[in-house]
């Protein structure tokens, strides 16, 4: 071959120069630099060296000129040592006729292909070294010239502007990319908070959040999991995924209970291996990767936010990833915790205007029509002693005997109404006097109510307890056709266990929806951060309800409503979406 003119030469690094400095992807830039100074130089070999960040060994090493045979049979790149490594040292360029006389050389492995020849020169951006182009066995054999080492110094300067720009130009775009992704994080936030605020409707909110979370973390499937009492809950699900609502999961038997509980996000490379409890449960039987966010308002688990397989190739998620997710997680927690709240709260006012008529209806009726009764029988009496015929008509009697029956009805309905003894001696004394009245109504009972004083403090609790006795021994009386009755009241730990246990008919089919005070039972519960249970059949009714003691669970927030959450759907089953604190006076269907 014969050796190029300084001006063919100059002519072909110009349009080398421009050629590079136009590419703005690096790895591009990089293989260019390798085929152009091999042409240029006439190099059979080319390799670039790129230095680590303490610029002493090489970190990576590209190639040029050897087919993918020939690199497997040389086996591990060179780390920087022998030839290689004394321009690490001293990055000047270096020109050997022969490589293996260099007293630094270490010669080649096993597999190597001969190479005497070399030119190496060192790529310097910004006045430190970057990397090192090496050039070996020129193409015809001989020596590189100095007009090679020349052309290869160029080539370096134009390498190292080339590679400056697109690290720059790639920097840019990742800035770029992430101001607009933090940007959709914000809109999307924003459009959320919005949600938050303006719709009463949680199931909407959620569904919103999986559907944005999905689009930002390019996700191919998202779901949103409440916990309720010991499990996690599918709620809202977005993308690829199988109809999974209302699925549940154990939390502790659960990577995803595991997340909750810890509080901290996990990314998993492999579900099938890494869940506790394959992806097909949640609808995802194809997944590959996940990203489990716990759903925290202050400090406490509310559920957990999941993301499977990123793009289209079911890739993994990336910390950016996990930290957008976290911010969907906390907007979906704060969702749910203002949903409960409001809900608590319009639950709170319903109860307490119940009450109020309650309490309302009982003065009235004591105050008015027990007083005309009370009067009308002591005008009959007197006509009786005044009047001897009037003494002796059947229908007087019957009318007197009629207005004691209707009064000794009415008070037994104003007790119902808001007892006196629950206000004046204590819960105790008042479940004594319900007890007694049901018993006067021919139910044989034994009750058992065994309670610490300082247990039955909370008016409202209090409230509560007598509630759930009254109305589910008003079900036994009206509907039960039971035979005897068993209640308790006692305490275990940190709550109050109330239970009515009747040995009658049950419940018929549909009975929660047909005015059987069931829903009214659970609202008080749930207000008192408690738990009903109603279990019913050919056996009898059983009633039991969990009630804490503490003043924190008595009159918890809407964020920490998750113990008795299930109640709450339960509440919605009934098919009363709004609220189902009945206002009117228990008790009036009482008959003589």
């Amino acid at each position: 071959m014969t050796e190029r003119s300084d001006p063919e030469q100059l002519r072909r690094l110009l349009a080398v120069g421009t050629a590079l400095v136009s590419e703005l992807d690096t790895e591009t830039v990089l293989e260019r630099i390798l085929e152009d100074a091999r042409a240029i130089t006439g190099a059979r070999y080319a390799a670039l060296g790129v230095l680590d960040e303490e610029r002493i060994s090489l970190q990576r090493f590209l190639t040029s000129g050897m087919d993918p045979a020939m690199r497997l049979m040389i086996g591990d790149l060179p780390r920087g040592r022998g030839v290689l490594g004394v321009l690490i040292e001293d990055p000047r360029p270096l020109r050997l006729a022969d490589v293996c006389g260099h007293p630094q050389s270490y010669g080649f492995p096993l597999g190597h292909p001969v190479m005497n020849a070399f030119l190496g020169v060192p790529i310097v951006i910004r006045g430190q070294t970057w990397g090192n182009l090496y050039l070996t066995e020129k193409e015809g054999g001989g020596e590189f010239t100095e007009t090679d080492e020349e052309a290869a110094c160029v080539l370096a300067q134009w390498a190292a502007t080339a590679i400056e720009n697109a690290r720059l130009y790639e920097s840019s775009e990742r800035r770029r990319k992430q101001a607009e992704r933090a940007l959709r994080g914000l809109q999307a936030a924003q459009d959320i908070a919005d949600a938050i605020a303006g719709v009463g409707e949680l199931d909407r909110v959620l569904e919103l959040i999986v559907k944005r979370g999905r689009a930002l973390v390019d996700a191919r499937a998202v779901l949103i999991m409440l916990r309720e009492r010991d499990e996690l809950v599918v709620a809202a699900s977005a993308g690829h995924v199988a109809d999974a609502t209302a699925q549940r999961l154990p939390i502790s038997a659960s990577t995803s209970g595991s997340v909750l509980q810890l509080g901290r996000p996990q990314r998993i490379a492999d579900v099938w291996s890494q869940l506790r409890i394959g992806p097909d449960r949640l609808g995802v039987p194809h997944a590959h990767t996940a990203l489990l966010v716990p759903m925290l308002h202050r400090g406490a688990g509310v559920g957990v936010l999941a993301a499977f397989d990123h793009g289209d190739q079911g890739g993994a998620f990336s910390a950016d990833d996990e930290q957008l997710l976290r911010t969907f997680a906390s907007s979906a927690a704060n969702a749910v915790a203002i949903h409960r709240s409001v809900e608590a709260d319009r639950l709170r006012s319903a109860v307490t205007a119940s009450d109020a008529e309650r309490r309302r209806w009982a003065r009235e009726l004591h105050d008015q029509t027990l007083q005309a009764l009370g009067g009308l029988r002591i005008l009959l009496a007197t006509a009786q002693r005044r009047n001897e015929a009037i003494a002796n008509e059947p229908a007087v009697k019957q009318a007197i005997e009629d207005i004691e029956l209707e009064t000794d009805n009415l008070r037994a309905i104003i007790n119902d109404l808001r007892p006196s003894l629950l206000d004046d001696l204590g819960l105790l004394p008042a479940i004594d006097a319900l007890v007694e009245r049901r018993r006067a109504e021919g139910l044989e009972i034994v009750c058992e109510a065994v309670l610490d004083e300082a247990d039955i403090l909370d008016p409202a609790l209090a409230t509560t307890i007598y509630r759930v006795l009254q109305e589910a021994l008003t079900n036994v009386v009206k509907h039960a056709r039971a035979r005897s009755v068993r209640v308790g009241v006692h305490t275990v730990d940190d709550n109050i266990m109330v239970e009515v246990r009747d040995d009658g008919v049950g419940f018929p089919a549909g009975a929660e929806t047909s005015g059987f005070g069931l829903a009214g039972m659970r609202e008080r519960v749930y207000l008192a951060g408690g738990t009903i249970e109603v279990d019913s059949g050919d056996a009898g009714t059983v009633v039991r309800a969990c009630l804490p003691v503490s003043d924190r669970a008595a009159s918890r927030s809407g964020a920490d409503q998750v113990a008795s959450e299930r109640d709450l759907h339960q509440l919605r089953a009934l098919g009363q979406p709004e609220l189902a604190v009945d206002v009117r006076p228990m008790g009036l269907h009482r008959t003589p």
